[in-house]
C-alpha cells in the first residue's frame, strides 16, 4: 500500500527542566532532534510525564508572565491545574479538559495546580502545546476557550475497544469543540484493550504521536512506548495503530505555516522587529495587569 503514513523517527523524552514549581517538563519540540518549523503549526511541545506530587498548602504553578503571536493549549491527563489571564479569563481544567488561550498580540497568564488538588496532593500528567498563529492573525484579540471532556467530539471504537476524544478538526465525520485559524486535528485516544484503528490525515500535515501510556505499534513495523514521541513522515496518509492492551495516545497534525519564525523568550513572531516591539509594548504595560 503506497498511501501509508510511516514513522520517520521515535524521541525517547529529553532531559527534564521545571517550569515555576509545578510543571516538570520534557520538550520534545522544538529541540536538536525536531526542529521549529518540523511540527508546524505547533512550535513546541511541553510533557510533564505522570509523577506524583506530594500534599501541600501552598499552590505550585507558574506566575503572571506574557505571551503574544500564538496560542498555548494545556491538556490534562492527571491532575488539575487553574488558569487566570489579564483579559479576565480563568477556569480549572481536570483530567480529559483542555485549556486553549490565544494570546494573539498580547496576554499575561498564570497556571497553578487547582486548591484542591494541591491540598491532596495525586497524580499528574499534563501537555502544554505552542501553536503557531500566520502572521495576519498575529495580533488578535486574545482569546479562550475551555473545553470540557463531556464536551469533546467521541468517536467510540467497535465491541468496547476504546475512545477517540476529537480536542480538533475532524475523526470520521464525528468534530471537535475547538476554534483553530489553521486546519489542526488533535486527538485524545483512550485504548480499553488489544486493538487496531486506522488514522487517515492529510499527508502533507506534519504528524506526530506522543504516547502517554501504554506501548502501541504502528504500521506493523514500529513499536513506541510510554513516554515517547513517534514523528511521521510526509508520506502518506494512513498509519494504524495496534495495541496488545491499554493505551493513551495524544495525535497531533496540522498543516504547516510556511512562513518566517523568529521566537524570543515569550513571543512568537516573524521578524526581530516585532520581536522588539513586543518587548517594548510589555513593558509599556499594553498587555494588560495580573496579580
Amino acid at each position: 500500500m503506497t498511501n501509508i503514513k510511516n514513522v520517520e523517527k521515535i524521541f525517547n523524552p529529553p532531559p527534564y527542566h521545571w517550569v515555576g514549581d509545578g510543571f516538570k517538563v520534557h520538550t520534545f519540540f522544538p529541540s536538536i532532534g525536531i526542529d521549529k518549523a518540523r511540527m508546524s503549526p505547533f512550535y513546541l511541545l511541553d510533557y510533564n510525564a505522570k509523577m506524583e506530587f506530594a500534599p501541600s498548602d501552598t499552590q505550585r504553578g507558574v506566575g503572571p508572565h506574557p505571551h503574544r503571536g500564538f496560542e498555548t493549549v494545556t491538556i490534562a491527563f492527571n491532575g488539575s491545574v487553574a488558569h487566570h489571564d489579564s483579559a479576565g479569563n480563568s477556569g480549572v481544567i481536570n483530567e480529559g479538559d483542555v485549556q486553549w488561550m490565544t494570546a494573539g498580540k498580547g496576554v499575561l497568564h498564570k497556571e497553578y495546580h487547582e486548591k484542591e488538588f494541591s491540598k491532596r496532593g495525586g497524580a499528574f500528567q499534563m501537555v502544554q502545546l505552542w501553536v503557531n498563529l500566520p502572521s495576519k492573525y498575529k495580533m488578535t484579540d486574545p482569546n479562550y476557550q475551555a473545553l470540557e471532556y463531556d464536551k469533546m467530539g467521541k468517536f467510540e471504537l467497535p465491541d468496547n475497544n476504546g475512545i477517540v476524544n476529537i480536542i480538533a478538526g475532524e475523526f470520521n465525520g464525528i468534530k471537535g469543540p475547538a476554534t483553530t485559524f489553521t486546519p489542526i486535528y488533535i486527538y485524545d485516544i483512550h485504548i480499553n484493550k488489544k486493538t487496531d484503528l486506522s488514522i487517515k490525515l492529510p499527508k502533507e500535515f506534519n504528524t506526530g504521536v506522543l504516547i502517554l501510556d501504554g506501548s502501541i505499534n504502528i504500521n506493523g513495523s514500529d513499536t513506541a512506548e510510554t513516554d515517547q514521541f513517534a514523528l511521521f513522515k510526509n508520506d502518506g496518509e494512513v498509519f494504524n495503530i495496534s495495541t496488545k492492551d491499554k493505551a493513551k495516545v495524544l495525535v497531533l497534525s496540522g498543516k504547516p505555516i510556511n512562513e518566517t519564525i523568529f521566537q524570543y523568550g515569550p513571543f512568537l513572531m516573524n521578524t526581530k522587529s516585532e520581536i522588539i516591539e513586543a518587548i517594548d509594548d510589555y513593558n509599556d504595560g499594553k498587555f494588560g495587569h495580573l496579580d
